[in-house]
C-alpha cells in the first residue's frame, strides 16, 4: 500500500450546467450515430505571414479590425466547399441535403463554455467582412449575448485549438453538419522547399468528417484544396489583386 502524504486530499462536487449537459449529449450522439473519420495535412503559413506583415497595419487603420488568420481559413474553406459540395451536405433520414451557400460556424470560447456562432453566407464576404463578423460574434459570445439563432444553421465548422497551444487533434463534428476543420498552433519546423531544407511556420490541420456521406476522395481533396489556397492566397483567394481584396 502507498504511504498517505500530508497534503490536502479534498474534493468538490457541483452539478453540470444545462449547457454542459446538452453539449455532452450531442458529443456522445455524434460518436454513436456517425461514421467519423479524420484526415490530416500540414500548411506552410509563410505566404500568409508575409501578407499580414505587409498589410495588417493598413488593414487595421482602414477597417478597424485586425487581419487575422480566420479570414484566410474561412475563405479557403468556402472555396473548397464549392469544389467539393459533398462536404457541404447533411444526412436527413434516407436523404442527402446539399447546400449552395456556405454558412460557416466558428467555435469560440464563451463564459459558459464553447460557443459556435455562424457566419452567414460567407461566400459573399470579403476579408474585411469575415474579420468584422468574427469579431462581432466573438464579442457577443464572450459577453454572453449570443442567441440560439446565431448558433444554428451552419453548414460547416472551423475550430481553432491552436489558440490554446494544441499541436494536433481530431475535432468532433458539429451535428447535423458532416465535417469540421481543426486549426492548430503554428510551429517553426524544417521543411523542404524548392529542394532546400528551410525553417518555416507550419500548422497541422485536421478534417473530421462523416464517412457515411463523404468519401475519402472528397475529404482528402477538400483538405488539399484548403492547403493550396492557404499556401497561395494571392492567386487563389485574392485573384492576384491584394489591395483590392483587402479593400485598401
Amino acid at each position: 500500500m502507498g504511504t498517505p502524504g500530508s497534503g490536502n486530499r479534498g474534493e468538490s462536487r457541483k452539478k453540470l450546467s444545462m449547457l454542459r449537459r446538452k453539449v455532452a449529449e450531442r458529443l456522445v450522439s455524434v460518436k454513436n450515430e456517425t461514421a467519423m473519420l479524420t484526415t490530416f495535412n500540414e500548411v506552410d503559413m509563410q505566404p500568409i505571414f508575409n501578407l499580414r506583415k505587409e498589410y495588417k497595419e493598413a488593414f487595421k487603420a482602414k477597417h478597424g479590425v485586425s487581419l487575422g488568420f480566420m479570414s484566410f481559413f474561412t475563405l479557403a474553406c468556402v472555396r473548397a466547399l464549392q469544389m467539393y459540395p459533398a462536404v457541404n451536405s447533411m444526412i436527413d433520414g434516407k436523404e442527402m441535403i446539399s447546400y449552395d451557400f456556405q454558412d460557416i460556424s466558428i467555435a469560440v470560447s464563451g463564459p459558459k463554455g464553447l460557443m459556435v456562432p455562424v457566419i452567414r453566407n460567407a461566400e459573399h464576404l470579403s476579408f474585411r467582412g469575415v474579420e468584422s463578423e468574427v469579431k462581432r460574434l466573438a464579442i457577443r459570445a464572450r459577453e454572453g449575448q449570443i442567441t440560439v439563432d446565431e448558433m444554428t444553421g451552419g453548414t460547416f465548422t472551423i475550430t481553432n485549438g491552436g489558440v490554446f497551444g494544441s499541436m494536433l487533434s481530431t475535432p468532433i463534428i458539429n451535428p447535423p453538419q458532416s465535417a469540421i476543420l481543426g486549426m492548430h498552433n503554428i510551429v517553426e519546423r524544417p521543411i523542404v522547399r524548392d529542394g532546400q531544407i528551410v525553417v518555416a511556420p507550419i500548422m497541422y490541420v485536421a478534417l473530421s468528417y462523416d464517412h457515411r456521406i463523404i468519401d475519402g476522395k472528397e475529404s482528402v481533396g477538400f483538405l488539399v484544396a484548403v492547403k493550396e489556397a492557404l499556401e497561395n492566397p494571392e492567386e487563389l483567394l485574392m485573384d492576384n489583386k491584394v489591395t483590392k481584396a483587402l479593400e485598401l
